[in-house]
């Protein structure tokens, strides 16, 4: 089924919002750069072991000495038929572990978010309905439902502590080139800030993502210093909308980063939390394809950033279980996120996956963001 799982499950309708174009560009003023106008470009039941030899021999250590080695050799031969425990994708932890699970990275440090506590986020943009749940209700019910997901997931988990979040589309990926002729527009300062004061209200933590289009990471980033030099404020790139080197338009091709793009960004933001005295910056890549990221091995690990690959596609549990298997498990990094969309994952009539079906993955998810 690999040519499916090849197959681009995002972002549904490209540039949903064309009837804001005057609009936000009367706002335009409130920004440093903006152009053009916004748009978007059966889970296997785990069976219990069968003892092992060594619980069989023990338990039969009433038995006769003569008796005992017929008992030792009767459950080793049990042992040899009992049937294996069968795991959906990216459930096995057998494979997570051959793949190089858990990664060998630096100790967390002071005010670290993870893996002491799991992140849940509504991803969105506040000028979109179609874009995520972030945008698709008003307010104080978006925050009502974040609140609801959030209990959620410490019910089905309660050894890890939530930590809400609102995920912001900060530069969105544009079908047309703009003034700037980028293929992205960077949100009004007033809108990101609004979203801010949203997520203070809701003690969540912010993080802005950025769609560059045909612009340049280490151009737009320094861009957001003045938000992202708060503590509660952290990162998010998309590589699907990463395409100045193919000169595609955002929404007809798939976009790339490499590793060298990656260890720019978490560079940078290991300058900020030394320059500002900040606790560790999360810093979440998005992927659902193979080249989505390229030379994943060669991403480095800083202390002062904690890495999450974060699996975005959209379809049947099977489908996100097989990406997540072979584009996140498969290469390991540091932490692992999971996408899930309350519409794209269900309207063919497939259950949208549950707390409790993505616990079972190995490793488990230590971001999950709702769209």
């Amino acid at each position: 089924m690999k040519h499916k799982r090849a197959t681009a499950f995002r972002h549904p309708a490209v540039f949903p919002l064309l009837p804001l174009v005057l609009s936000l560009l009367a706002m335009s003023a409130c920004s440093r750069d903006k152009a053009g106008d916004i748009s978007a470009a059966a889970n296997g039941k785990n069976q219990v072991a069968a003892p092992t030899v060594q619980q069989r021999s023990s338990s039969a250590a009433g038995t006769p000495l003569a008796n005992r080695s017929t008992v030792i050799k009767k459950g080793a031969e049990a042992e040899l038929t009992a049937p294996k425990v069968k795991y959906n994708a990216g459930e096995d932890p057998d494979f997570a572990r051959r793949s190089g699970w858990p990664v060998n990275g630096p100790a967390p440090l002071p005010g670290s978010i993870l893996p002491g506590k799991r992140i849940v986020a509504y991803y969105g943009n506040p000028l979109s309905k179609r874009m995520g749940a972030l945008g698709e209700f008003p307010k104080d019910e978006m925050l009502r439902r974040l609140k609801g997901e959030v209990a959620r997931w410490q019910a089905a988990d309660p050894s890890v502590p939530v930590q809400p979040a609102l995920h912001l589309i900060a530069v969105v990926a544009q079908g047309d080139p703009g003034k700037a002729g980028k293929y992205r527009m960077i949100m009004p300062d007033d809108t990101v800030n609004q979203v801010y004061g949203w997520a203070r209200e809701a003690g969540a933590v912010l993080f802005i993502d950025i769609q560059t289009g045909h612009d340049d990471i280490r151009t737009l980033l320094p861009r957001f210093e003045w938000l992202l030099k708060n503590p509660d404020v952290h990162l998010g790139i998309d590589p699907e909308f990463n395409l100045i080197a193919s000169g595609k338009k955002p929404g007809s091709k798939i976009g790339t980063y490499d590793a060298a793009d990656i260890n720019y960004v978490s560079g940078y933001l290991r300058d900020l939390v030394k320059k500002y005295g900040l606790p560790p910056k999360v810093f979440v890549v998005h992927r659902f394809t193979r080249n989505g990221v390229t030379n994943a091995r060669n991403i480095v690990l800083r202390p002062e950033v904690q890495m999450v690959m974060h699996m975005d596609g959209w379809g049947a549990p099977w489908l996100k279980r097989d990406s997540y298997k072979d584009y996140v498990v498969a290469e390991p990094v540091q932490y692992t996120g999971f996408k899930l969309f309350y519409h794209n994952d269900t309207k063919k009539g497939d259950p949208l996956m549950t707390p409790q079906d993505l616990l079972k993955l190995h490793p488990r998810p230590v971001y999950v963001q709702y769209q």
